[in-house]
């Protein structure tokens, strides 16, 4: 079997990733044990009573583990208060010490908690942006340098009984590593690996991995890859999944899902942390409602398996399409909406298209449709430039302008008209012959699917088109039914999310009864944004805080985006602290990182460019910078 088939136990039949069981303190993850939902403290780690109090409403919103910065060593020593204090108030859910840069607060940790996470990256090697050439000599010496830095810990935790979160973060691989491997998945890999060897010549077990990334395209392949190299190298060891920085609200729970739910539909994770830029006990219902998805997902429809020739997990390219009506080809993806009842102007409002009748002109909005189902409406009046109709066959007239018909696969059969949208079930496995796809170019396949494992039954079906030579467009629609909204968004943003993270889809079509259309519009914009399919809005690389933060976060990333938001395309890292600030620069614009109480230093990509400028007035200095560069367009 292929490297590129061993990160996932069968990608067409339901499997979870059988992990070893890791004890932490009294629950186990992996195994045969549920997904666990953790979260992490904002408060000081000094103020022992904050701590406590948001650890309880952590707990009490769903958290089953519940991790608490220790930068330094009297931090790491202020735990032993914060756990007699959880306990005399009737909780015992383990605590997790999050460590960086001071190994000693680790090792101080370790006798107290019942997990410590270190991230390779920050543990033992300092950051500069440095490139190294290594001799194989000097790159051995490294390691060793590393192996007698990081034992100490290892044998620790053995003797206390302690577990470990080797946590690697795309935004702070070491020089080393950046040097050796590139700021690349692999490299993220590579980082773990190094330290769990270590563990493993000290014969520790009790560890959890995570690959941490804010671009999810990056931490899903980083997963992969992990998961295909611990299988070669004879190892199970648990899996810690999140989306690192996903930001606030809407935009964060849909980056979070992308991520996490694209692992999830393939068995892959044991854990879930859900990174918002929010209080904290926000994050548990997130992350359960991803989790809960996946409790009887083994009982699907059986999905017939396909030649995995062209299926590269690892290096995905788009699907190769024929372009036809504005979709397929090298276009980015199309968002498609269904508008209920009679057609008219008003109608397409909740679209993004706002008609002012005195200037009888449409405003089109960032976050507008590109084709709008009418069922058996048609238009009566003159459609926006960039909007396309599609409408059942038979109330189709090929007089109108931008108006397509759809029809069924039997109609399609049936009929010999000009087809240009045909439904697909892929249900009906009779279709998916050489004869039955032998569709014309122009013709553009709306492929749907009611299979519980949805995004893997899709998926197959694109892989079926590839095997049979069939390179027409595809819209993928997800109809949602009676879902309730919460949910709508994360299983949408899933099943979307791991097919175009896959190269997968030509349009997305979201369908629900009980969310409206303004918001699907949105939500089908803001799937394709998180797996960097098309870009339509400023993108927010914000931490979810924790007790090293600088500043208020929640504040600062509202005033920020406030004033940026209009800035279509721009990414902007708005980071609490160093600990990741500089690495995750080099995956946006422009910078805005905590350096110090009350001080803000601004980047350009991972170049520092303005330091220690107070905080008051940083949002408006990075604005400037902003300008500088030429990146700043006046709102309108």
């Amino acid at each position: 079997m292929t490297l590129e088939a061993t990160y996932c136990e069968d990608l067409f039949t339901y499997q979870k990733f059988e992990t070893r069981n890791v004890t932490v303190g009294n629950i186990g993850i992996g195994g045969n044990n549920p997904i666990r939902i953790q979260s992490m403290t904002t408060t000081d780690t000094m103020d022992t009573m904050a701590t406590v109090k948001e650890s309880i409403r952590m707990i009490d919103a769903g958290c089953e583990l519940v991790r608490i910065t220790a930068p330094s060593k009297k931090e790491a020593e202020n735990l032993a208060n914060i756990k007699a204090e959880l306990v005399k108030r009737g909780y015992s859910t383990p605590l997790v010490a999050d460590i960086h840069f001071t190994p000693n607060a680790a090792e101080i940790a370790a006798g107290i908690v019942e997990k410590v996470r270190v991230n390779p990256g920050n543990y033992a090697d300092k950051k500069k942006f440095e490139e190294i050439v290594y001799t194989e000599d000097a790159y051995q010496a490294e390691l060793d340098r590393i192996r007698k830095r990081f034992t100490p810990l290892v044998l620790l935790c053995k003797q206390h009984g302690t577990a470990m979160r080797i946590g690697t973060n795309h935004g702070s691989l070491s020089d080393r590593i950046l040097s050796k491997y590139g700021d690349t998945p692999h490299g993220m890999v590579e980082s773990a690996m190094e330290f769990l060897r270590i563990c493993r010549d000290n014969d520790y077990h009790e560890i959890v991995l995570s690959m941490k990334a804010s671009n999810t395209l990056v931490m899903v392949e980083a997963y992969r890859l992990l998961v295909a190299t611990m299988k070669k190298e004879g190892m199970n060891y648990p899996l810690h999944l999140g989306v690192t920085e996903a930001g606030d609200g809407e935009d964060g729970r849909i980056k979070s899902a992308v991520g996490i739910g694209t692992l999830l539909e393939d068995g892959i994770g044991d854990t879930i942390r859900v990174s918002l830029t929010e209080a904290p006990e926000a994050e548990a219902p997130v992350a359960e409602r991803l989790a809960n998805r996946y409790k009887n997902r083994t009982n699907h429809k059986a999905i017939p398996a396909q030649d995995l020739a062209n299926f590269k997990p690892f290096d995905v390219s788009k699907r190769e399409s024929t372009e036809t009506n504005i979709i397929g080809g090298k276009i980015s993806p199309r968002v498609m909406v269904s508008i209920k009842g009679e057609l008219k102007p008003s109608s397409l409002f909740g679209c993004g298209y706002q008609y002012s009748v005195p200037l009888d002109k449409w405003n089109i909005t960032d976050l507008a449709a590109d084709f709008v189902y009418t069922g058996d409406g048609v238009p009566n009046f003159a459609l926006p430039g960039t909007l396309s109709v599609v409408c059942n066959h038979k109330v189709w007239n090929n007089t109108l302008e931008r108006v397509y018909p759809l029809l069924t696969f039997e109609e399609y059969q049936k009929e010999t008209p000009k087809a240009d949208y045909v439904f697909v079930s892929i249900s009906d496995e009779s279709i998916f012959s050489a004869d039955a796809l032998s569709f014309p170019n122009n013709v553009v396949l709306v492929m749907h699917t009611n299979n519980n494992h949805a995004m893997a039954a899709l998926r197959a079906a694109f892989m079926r088109l590839h095997t049979l030579g069939v390179s027409n467009a595809v819209i993928v629609e997800r109809n949602f039914e009676n879902t309730p909204t919460d949910e709508t968004q994360l299983y949408a943003a899933t099943d979307f999310g791991g097919l175009l993270i896959d190269g997968y889809a030509d349009g997305v079509w979201l369908k629900s009864k009980t969310v409206g259309l303004q918001q699907l519009t949105a939500w089908s914009f803001n799937i394709l944004q998180a797996t960097r399919s098309r870009i339509s809005k400023t993108e927010y690389i914000s931490c979810p805080s924790c007790g090293r933060t600088l500043f208020d976060l929640q504040e600062t990333t509202a005033k920020i985006r406030t004033k940026t938001d209009h800035l279509k395309g721009l990414k902007i890292g708005i980071m609490g602290c160093i600990v990741n600030g500089p690495g995750e620069m080099a995956d946006a614009d422009y910078g805005y990182v905590g350096t110090g109480p009350g001080k803000i230093t601004l980047y350009k990509e991972k170049e520092v460019v303005r330091k220690n400028i107070a905080s008051e007035q940083a949002v408006d200095e990075l604005i400037e910078l902003i300008k500088e560069h030429g990146d700043w367009i006046e709102p309108k």
